[in-house]
C-alpha cells in the first residue's frame, strides 16, 4: 500500500514539487535565520571563550554582560586572593582605545590587558611572533582580522608602530582571535601598558580572573568570593550565559529573527497545505477505489501520513542542505556570522514535522469521508 501511496505522490510531478518546495522554503529559512542568530550570539561571548585557563571571572556586582565594564579598585585583587579556596588570581583589563596610525588616521580598538607576570588570558593561536614578545617595551599583539582591516592587502609584518593615548605601541605579533560583536581590531598587551594606553580613570581594573584550589569546585569558589568580597563571581559558563541572556532580553535581535522564522514557517505551511490538499482532491477517486477494494480507513490514514513524511524528509534534507551551503559560502566569501549547532537542526526538524502534519491533516478528512461509490460516478 505504501508503494501505491508513493506512486500516487510522484505521479503528478508539478504537484509533488510544489509540496516539496513549500517544505524546502520553510526549512531553508528557519535553519538559515536561526543559524545567523546563533552566529551573532556567539560573537557576543567570543572574548570570554578566548580567555583560556581561569575558570572564574570576578567583577562588579552590577555588571550585566562582558562589555558592561564597571571598573574595580586594584585592592579588590588582593581581597579575591585572600578568599579560602582560591588558588590564584590575576588582573585583567578590557576596554576601548583609539589608535592613531602613522598614516594620520584613527582606528577604534578593543584593548585587552594581561597580567604582567603570568600573561594569563593571552591568545593561543599565534600566526607571527610569540606571546613572550609581550614582555618587550611598548609591545602589543594584534588579531589577524584587525591587521587586515587597518592595513588591507599587506602581508603580516611585525614592527609596525602606532600611538594610543599619545604613547607608542609596537606590533610584535599577529594572532588569530574569534570575531567580536563590535568587530573592532583586538589589541593584546600587558596590564601595566594597557592602563597607559587607555583614557585615564581613577579605577581601571575590569575583571579579576581566578582559579579554585584542587578539590574546590568553581561554583563553590564563586560563592566564597561573593560572600567575602561582595563582588560578583561567575564561572566561565555562567558568564557566557549571563551575557547571552542580556542580549536576548535587552535587544531586538531575537524578535527580528523570530519574526522571520515565523513567517517562513507560516508560508511553508500555507504552500504545503494548499498543494497537498489539491493533490488529495485530484486523487480522491484512487482513494475511493482502494476503499472499494476493502482498504480500511486506518490504512488510508497511514498512506496519507506516509506521503507527508516522505515530503517532509525530502524537504527537510534539501532545505537544511541549502542553508548549510549558504553558511559555507557566507563564511568563505563574506564576514556574515553563521553558526549551525545541532539545536538548529532539531528545531528545524520539529518545525518541518509540524508543517507536514498540518498539511496532511487538511487532507485527511477529505479522504476518510470519501465514499467508494465515487469510483462509479461520471
Amino acid at each position: 500500500m505504501f508503494w501505491i501511496a508513493w506512486k500516487m505522490l510522484v505521479g503528478n510531478r508539478a504537484k509533488y514539487l510544489g509540496i516539496v518546495f513549500g517544505v524546502v522554503f520553510a526549512a531553508l529559512l528557519i535553519a538559515q535565520q536561526a543559524s545567523i542568530f546563533c552566529g551573532l550570539m556567539s560573537l557576543t561571548v567570543s572574548q570570554i571563550r578566548d580567555v583560556e585557563g581561569p575558570d572564574i571571572w570576578v567583577m562588579d556586582k552590577n555588571v550585566q554582560f562582558v562589555d558592561d565594564i564597571k571598573p574595580l579598585s586594584d585592592t579588590e585583587l588582593f581581597r579575591v586572593k585572600s578568599v579560602p579556596g582560591v588558588a590564584w588570581a590575576v588582573r585583567f583589563y578590557k576596554g576601548l582605545g583609539r589608535a592613531r596610525l602613522q598614516e594620520g588616521t584613527y582606528e577604534q580598538m578593543i584593548l585587552l590587558g594581561l597580567d604582567d607576570a603570568t600573561l594569563v588570558g593571552a591568545p593561543q593561536r599565534m600566526i607571527v611572533g610569540s606571546i613572550a614578545d609581550l614582555q618587550k617595551p611598548d609591545a602589543v599583539i594584534m588579531d589577524d582580522a584587525g591587521y587586515k582591516r587597518i592595513w588591507p592587502g599587506e602581508a603580516f609584518r611585525i614592527g609596525r608602530i602606532f600611538e594610543m593615548n599619545d604613547r607608542r605601541a609596537v606590533v610584535v605579533g599577529i594572532t588569530r582571535a574569534s570575531r567580536t560583536f563590535q568587530s573592532f581590531p583586538i589589541c593584546y598587551t600587558r596590564y601595566s601598558r594597557a592602563v597607559q594606553f587607555a583614557p585615564p580613570e581613577r579605577k581601571v581594573l575590569s575583571f579579576v580572573l581566578a582559579e579554585p584550589e584542587a578539590g574546590v569546585s568553581a561554583a563553590e569558589a564563586c560563592r566564597r568570593i561573593e560572600g567575602s568580597t561582595g563582588l560578583q563571581a561567575l564561572t566561565r559558563d555562567q558568564f557566557i550565559w549571563k551575557t547571552l541572556r542580556y542580549y536576548m532580553a535587552k535587544t531586538g535581535i531575537p524578535v527580528n529573527f523570530g519574526i522571520t522564522v515565523l513567517l517562513g514557517f507560516l508560508v511553508g505551511t500555507a504552500i504545503a497545505g494548499q498543494t497537498f490538499y489539491l493533490f488529495t482532491v485530484e486523487n480522491i477517486r484512487q482513494f475511493g477505489a482502494l476503499k472499494a477494494m476493502g482498504t480500511s480507513n486506518w490504512m488510508i490514514l497511514g498512506m496519507v501520513l506516509g506521503q507527508a513524511l516522505q515530503v517532509g524528509l525530502v524537504g527537510y534534507g534539501t532545505g537544511v542542505g541549502l542553508a548549510a551551503l549558504f553558511g559555507f559560502a557566507s563564511r568563505t566569501f563574506t564576514r556574515l556570522s553563521f553558526f549551525m549547532p545541532w539545536q538548529v537542526l532539531a528545531i528545524t526538524a520539529a518545525a518541518v514535522f509540524v508543517i507536514v502534519l498540518v498539511a496532511s491533516l487538511v487532507s485527511i478528512r477529505k479522504v476518510i469521508v470519501v465514499e467508494p461509490a465515487i469510483v462509479f460516478r461520471g
